[in-house]
């Protein structure tokens, strides 16, 4: 199993050395070279498996052998070891045909925490084999951050700073990035919104000499082992609910565009996804672009969904790579406008398979609140406002397949948008009610590439 980057000028790289790497030397982003195909019949094998041999047998074939199967085994256990649910993803019924899967039962309290703890295990075990160090530099609207802080709190081998835009997290987001104490995990508040973090850290990664000075990855949503790892839930979900036998729709909301790839990805396997649908806040880049076959930037306002809080799609590049037919010169082009100009059109023959594969729309800060506050009258259920983005436009999409839709936080996170909504203050679970009390470690930074890449060289040494 080969990777490619989206911009066809990158080399070509296993999967160990493709998760390394983060992003690809020419600014693309890594993809397979193939999609390893999964017959129907092992789907059907899938139902009522733990989540952790459901995780085994869909990624194994994306690792080309860079792992043993027992120790692949052995990481995904640990990884998963410290979730809360004995199902890990499991599906919760809101209505006919109408379902959520929570994915937010692990250490961080949302779905960031399936792909970041094992790919902590896979770093944790290339470091030792390898006998490396690596910085590891990623940008967050909210939960990649304390996610990624999480897994790689007091490892050795591994130095971590974590972006995020300062007063545009939530409380509960930002306390978890600066309240651990290990000194190996450094939470930056950038002065600026996501998309500015995220530049940032795209710029330090094509500034080839200070990236090979301090080894520099990537753990967000850019590095393909998180895509991979989000492959999982859709079919432990799908196979639950009669797949092959019948088709599941899906439901995702989504600003970085990851964790709807990593529908795409199941569904090139062969689940048999009915509807992929994109569920957009205001900030609605990725609605409009299906809508009007332009993508271009309009700015980022703040909502009470701020992890979608984006107009900069990281992820958006490898839908367009496919929907190009793997074009990699001609989504480099399309990534230089974007950049130059703040948007491109799509041609019509990608905008069509764009429009084939997803369907989209979006909530406003209103129809947000009001989603949470009737499904909590009608069925008991609180959603985070994410959540919430999602349930409204699934609503939209129903069809005569069963929709799923990613529950993608747990409500306590946002504890204020949801007792604004419902009057009901949703209390964080017994192992983190002290989080407000911990002393918080944060340094607040200019918008400033030299800065930035200053405090990161003052930490590591090479």
């Amino acid at each position: 199993m080969k990777y490619v980057s989206t911009r066809g000028a990158a080399p070509v790289l296993g999967f160990e050395d493709a998760m390394l790497a983060g992003l690809a030397r020419d600014g693309g982003l890594y993809v397979p070279e193939e999609i390893p195909q999964m017959a129907p019949g092992d789907i059907a094998a899938l139902a009522g498996l733990p989540y952790e041999e459901i995780a085994f047998r869909v990624m194994r074939p994306f690792l080309g052998g860079a792992l043993s199967d027992d120790r692949f085994a052995e990481l995904i256990a640990a990884a998963y070891a410290g979730f809360d649910h004995d199902a890990r993803a499991p599906l919760v019924q809101i209505g006919p045909n109408q379902f959520l899967c929570e994915l937010f039962h692990g250490p961080t309290l949302a779905f960031k925490d399936f792909a970041m703890q094992l790919i902590g295990q896979l770093f944790q075990d290339a470091m030792a084999r390898r006998g490396d160090r690596l910085t590891i530099v990623g940008a967050t609207s909210g939960d990649t951050g304390s996610a990624a802080i999480e897994a790689f709190r007091g490892l050795d081998a591994v130095e971590c700073f974590i972006l995020y835009p300062h007063g545009r997290v939530s409380e509960v987001q930002r306390r978890q990035m600066t309240t651990p104490d290990e000194p190996n995990v450094h939470a930056l508040a950038v002065d600026g919104d996501f998309d500015a973090c995220q530049a940032q850290v795209k710029a330090m990664f094509n500034d080839h000499v200070f990236r090979d000075r301090v080894h520099l990855t990537a753990v967000n949503s850019i590095n393909w082992a998180r895509v991979l790892a989000q492959v999982v839930y859709y079919f432990s979900s799908a196979a639950n609910l009669g797949a092959p036998h019948r088709p599941v729709g899906f439901t995702v909301p989504t600003g970085n565009f990851g964790d709807i790839f990593a529908g795409w990805i199941a569904r090139s396997m062969g689940l048999p996804i009915d509807r992929l649908v994109i569920a957009t806040n205001r900030n609605d880049i990725l609605h409009r672009t299906l809508v009007t076959g332009r993508h271009d930037k309009a700015g980022v306002h703040p909502t009470i969904s701020p992890s979608m809080d984006i107009e900069v799609s990281s992820n958006f590049e490898r839908a367009l790579y496919m929907a190009y037919d793997r074009d990699g010169a001609a989504v480099g082009r399309l990534m230089e406008e974007l950049s130059c100009d703040g948007g491109f059109p799509v041609s019509q023959g990608a905008l069509e398979t764009l429009r084939e594969t997803y369907l989209s729309g979006r909530a406003d800060e209103d129809e947000t609140r009001a989603t949470i506050r009737e499904m909590h009258a009608r069925t008991g259920e609180v959603l985070c406002p994410h959540t919430a983005v999602g349930v409204k436009v699934a609503a939209e999409h129903r069809g005569a397949a069963p929709m799923v839709t990613l529950a993608t936080a747990h409500p306590a996170k946002f504890p204020e948008a949801v007792a604004a909504a419902t009057g009901y203050h949703p209390p964080l679970p017994n192992r983190m009610r002290d989080l407000y009390d911990r002393p918080e470690r944060l340094r607040r930074v200019p918008n400033d590439l030299t800065a930035l890449q200053n405090v990161i060289g003052e930490r590591v040494t090479t």
